[in-house]
């Protein structure tokens, strides 16, 4: 590893789950996705992946809300590589098409397989929640189909190494469009155990042949072993508040910025970099920025 081989930091701001009485720093207005976003990107971050919420924290698949965030993140950030969620347990696959159609989004996240899905208590001894994550090659198809149409870039996240293995008929099929950008998401009952032993396992199971990108989305507080173990393989790494609320010592991140400056740190003492958002684009095979964002146009204008 050298600094040759800058490592994307994504920052996961929100996800749909956490609420502000587990963490009092998730966002839920435009405005604090905003703030979130300028804490991140000033830490280093390249890429924020947006769950979109309602302003009082409720989790929303309407456009208007993906909108409002997006439009409030560009107006505080110079550049990111915005990416949308398209995960959902029941919500109709043609209503989390119509905000990728309406908002195109320069990436999109695409699960790559069904699976038990679950959170599990270990003090009570029994499931929090305990739900069938639906993520068929009929799914995936029809939103990789989609995304290819728009010009958006899959992520795939992939929660156990088979997952990795059904981006094989997909080449095969000639619908993926390398670089591959694959997520090894960790830490999810139901998934793969999270171990660095493990992450090693899912890493090499990515097809070769091309310059592919991988990374890591590590849930919990074991995260951080998971981050050092990508950046030592050669990976990318995502830290946020949807992931993961607290720091290594177990204090709690103070805002989604806490963690990336952590996960930047950590990218420097293995002897990588953070990649800026022009070299992101470039690794991921992403075009130029589609348009001027509305600061350089004001800017421009005044």
């Amino acid at each position: 590893m050298s600094l040759e081989d800058p490592v994307i930091i994504t920052c996961s701001i929100s996800g749909a789950i956490a609420n502000r009485e587990q963490c009092p720093s998730i966002p839920y207005t435009p405005d604090e996705y905003a703030s979130e976003a300028r804490r991140a990107v000033d830490e280093g971050a390249a890429m924020i992946h947006i769950h979109a919420r309602t302003p009082d924290g409720v989790p929303s698949y309407e456009i208007e809300d993906f909108r409002a965030i997006t439009e409030a993140i560009e107006a505080e950030v110079d550049e990111v590589i915005i990416n949308y969620s398209t995960g959902a347990i029941g919500v109709p696959l043609d209503k989390r098409i119509a905000y990728l159609r309406e908002l195109k989004p320069d990436v999109a996240a695409l699960n790559m397989g069904s699976m038990n899905y679950a959170k599990f208590s270990k003090r009570r001894k029994a499931f929090v929640f305990n739900t069938v994550f639906e993520n068929s090659f009929d799914t995936i198809t029809t939103l990789l189909g989609e995304m290819n149409d728009l010009g958006i870039k899959p992520e795939h996240e992939c929660f156990d190494s088979g997952h990795v293995a059904n981006l094989d008929p997909l080449l095969e099929m000639g619908i993926l469009r390398p670089p591959l950008q694959v997520s090894c998401v960790m830490g999810v009952t139901g998934g793969i155990r999270p171990t660095p032993r493990n992450l090693a396992h899912m890493s090499q199971q990515v097809a070769d042949g091309v310059e592919h990108e991988w990374g890591v989305i590590a849930i919990g507080r074991g995260q951080w072993a998971l981050i050092a173990t990508a950046l030592t393989l050669g990976g990318n790494v995502r830290v946020g508040l949807e992931d993961n609320f607290y720091l290594p010592d177990g204090e709690m991140a103070r805002s989604n910025g806490d963690l990336i400056a952590k996960a930047r740190a950590m990218t420097q003492d293995v002897g990588r970099r953070s990649a800026t958002v022009a070299e992101a684009r470039t690794m991921l095979g992403l075009s130029p920025r589609r348009e001027l964002t509305r600061r350089e146009v004001l800017g421009g204008a005044a």
